[in-house]
């Protein structure tokens, strides 16, 4: 019985040695854990639009209200054909109500107003061929040959979009994802330690915006990525 009793607390003392021995191993690893690296991958590209939204605006004057709105629906199907002429299919051409202004029945402004009517008419592309409206806006002389001529105003611009994001999302995310790893890779060298596994990853917001003023219609896709990383020796 006494003999069972040493041997059990022999037993008890060499679990303990070996416990206090792996002791420090033990947190060692777990402060290997607490070692990490937050870095962020950049990814950017250069895409068309492929959608674009061209409203083409002018305006017609006059004192006889009758002569106005025939002179708005003569330019009005001018456009039309010129657009139909240049590949736009008619459903994607929108010709909005005229908007008239009576300068005479207003209370502000001079009396001495050369015309009575002004008359503003739109008429709308939206289409997803956007190389068609880049030449039909090339050739716009031929609508100025017919006496329309656009107004200059920031409602009237053409609007070029991107639609297709989610066609190039993965590629894109995957492409930030490993620049952030090069530049982890980059940090644990100059430190001594090597990449572990991601501990958090946030893919960040994606955003479009133009090229530059002069091209609307390329548009720059920009992703930064933020990604924790462990390090260890």
């Amino acid at each position: 019985m006494e003999k069972g009793r040493i041997w059990q607390g022999l037993a008890i003392m060499l679990g303990l040695i070996l416990c206090g021995a792996m002791f420090p191993i033990g947190v060692k690893e777990l402060k290997s854990y607490d070692r990490t690296v937050s870095v962020k991958g950049l990814c950017e590209r250069e895409v068309k639009a492929d959608k674009v939204i061209w409203p083409i605006r002018f305006k017609v004057v006059g004192n006889e209200l009758n002569p106005v709105y025939n002179e708005i629906e003569r330019k009005n199907g001018i456009i039309a054909a010129y657009l139909r002429d240049g590949g736009i299919d008619a459903s994607e051409i929108t010709v909005s109500s005229p908007i008239l202004s009576d300068k005479f029945a207003q209370e502000y402004g001079n009396s001495d107003r050369l015309y009575r009517f002004v008359a503003t008419s739109t008429v709308t592309v939206c289409t997803k061929d956007v190389d068609k409206v880049l030449a039909l806006m090339a050739g716009q002389q031929q609508l100025i040959r017919n006496g329309i001529s656009q107004e200059n105003e920031w409602e009237a611009r053409p609007q070029f979009s991107y639609e297709s994001l989610n066609d190039i999302k993965p590629e894109m995310i995957q492409e930030a994802t490993q620049n952030a790893r090069e530049v982890a890779l980059k940090f644990a060298q100059d430190s001594q330690s090597k990449v572990g596994k991601i501990k958090q990853a946030n893919q960040g917001t994606f955003t479009i915006e133009d090229r530059d003023s002069n091209t609307p219609h390329i548009k720059k896709v920009r992703v930064v990525t933020n990604v924790v990383y462990y390090l260890k020796k």
